[in-house]
């Protein structure tokens, strides 16, 4: 090795030290001087239309609501934040949290739930399950939103949390993390008549919302129309007969749920789901004065959101690229797109001009985690932003040590 080597080995093992401030009191890194942070931003589809609310439907319910549901965009409302007596459609919340604790391995489908005598006690619309009688989760998910069993939602609620008092704690929990802030359970089922036990139609629809987002599986089941359940007690072995209580399954062609309710507190009560052109609207009628009335708003919301609204959807299944990465054991980290995009036009926009722009960082500084943000992909028509997704890392990369930057310098010396 000549002396012109071995001179820039040393200076090259000199650069490293002071670099990495390793061997040095008080050193500090170049890079970490140079940080940016970047501010997570993410609008898509969160503002309400200016519109909402401005036409006059005729409704003779006491508050409604028509929420467009990937982007939770209010199309129309009617006294929306009033606190009512939901009735059953305090399942919709019992729902969820069934479905959670499916989702993280908790419960299966499969499982077997044995009913309790106080499971057995509740009045109201039920199953009739019998004290000691045993249900697949599945069965009883059917029960609870095509029947609106009272029995089988406690028994759920009983299995999952170990009393329904403790599972409307935590009914209460999800509420309050979804941001439904005119909502407080005090029953899985709606049956009571506690003045303490009140929702509006703002916060039914977020929560529908979050059911059928997030598990669009409860499709499956809502869907139903007549099904035949197995009674198996020491009475013997008997059939029963489900038959949904939403009736708009029969009378509007692009129904798919939801949940229906009604009590002489409550009056009647529907969180109605259609999907059509793609589109999934969401249409809380509550205390409508008859049953059939809340079935005929419901359908007057659905009419007016689908002659008013066009959706454009960005499935994100690109790559956006990569960014390089300071003072990090590897140079550069590949990204994706943190969700999809959705927009909801209602003022009769050219949704297909709308284009997407890639704005993301040139360099980070590492350490850089998985999920850190690096940029953000917005959506422009013309020169309005109409929302944004963010662009996060699709990995991690630790600092770099002495060792990787020794290991740089060797490799850079043999070149």
């Amino acid at each position: 090795m000549n002396i012109k080597r071995i001179f820039s080995l040393f200076l090259s093992l000199a650069l490293a030290l002071v670099i990495t401030g390793e061997g040095m009191a008080g050193g500090i890194s170049l890079w970490e001087t140079e940080e940016t942070e970047i501010a997570a931003e993410d609008t898509a589809g969160e503002e309400v239309s200016e519109t909402a609310g401005e036409a006059d439907l005729g409704l003779t319910c006491r508050s409604a609501i028509l929420m467009e549901a990937s982007t939770g965009t209010v199309i129309y409302e009617h006294n929306p934040d009033e606190k009512l007596s939901p009735a059953s459609i305090t399942k919709i919340m019992t729902l969820i949290l069934i479905f959670d604790a499916i989702s993280e391995g908790k419960i299966t489908l499969e499982d077997s739930v044995t009913t309790s005598e106080y499971a057995k006690s509740m009045g109201g619309s039920q199953v009739f399950l019998e004290t000691g009688e045993v249900q697949s989760v599945e069965t009883l998910i059917k029960c609870i939103v095509v029947a609106s069993g009272n029995d089988a939602s406690v028994a759920m609620a009983e299995y999952i949390a170990g009393s329904e008092t403790e599972f409307v704690n935590r009914m209460n929990e999800r509420a309050k993390g979804l941001g439904m802030t005119s909502t407080h359970f005090e029953d899985c089922c709606g049956l009571t008549d506690s003045q303490n036990h009140y929702t509006s139609a703002r916060d039914v629809a977020i929560m529908s919302k979050e059911l059928i987002t997030k598990y669009p599986e409860i499709f499956n089941y809502s869907t139903i129309w007549m099904e035949n359940i197995t009674h198996v007690t020491d009475k013997g072995t008997s059939e029963f007969g489900l038959a949904n209580t939403n009736k708009l399954l029969k009378q509007y062609q692009w129904a798919t749920g939801l949940k229906t309710g009604s009590t002489s507190v409550a009056k009647y009560c529907v969180s109605a789901t259609a999907r059509k052109d793609d589109i999934d609207l969401i249409a809380v009628i509550m205390a409508a004065p008859d049953y059939k009335v809340r079935f005929k708003e419901a359908v007057t919301l659905f009419n007016y959101g689908y002659a008013n609204c066009k959706l454009y959807r960005s499935i994100n299944d690109d790559i956006p690229g990569t960014v390089k990465v300071k003072g990090g054991i590897e140079s550069e980290i590949s990204c994706k797109y943190a969700g999809d995009f959705s927009y909801l036009s209602t003022t009769g926009e050219n949704i297909d001009a709308i284009e997407k722009k890639i704005v993301m960082e040139e360099e980070l500084a590492a350490p850089v985690k998985k999920g850190d943000v690096v940029g953000k992909a917005e959506y422009y028509l013309g020169d309005k932003l109409v929302g944004s997704v963010d662009i996060i890392s699709d990995g991690s990369i630790e600092k770099a040590g002495f060792k990787e930057y020794l290991k740089k310098a060797v490799n850079m010396l043999w070149l």
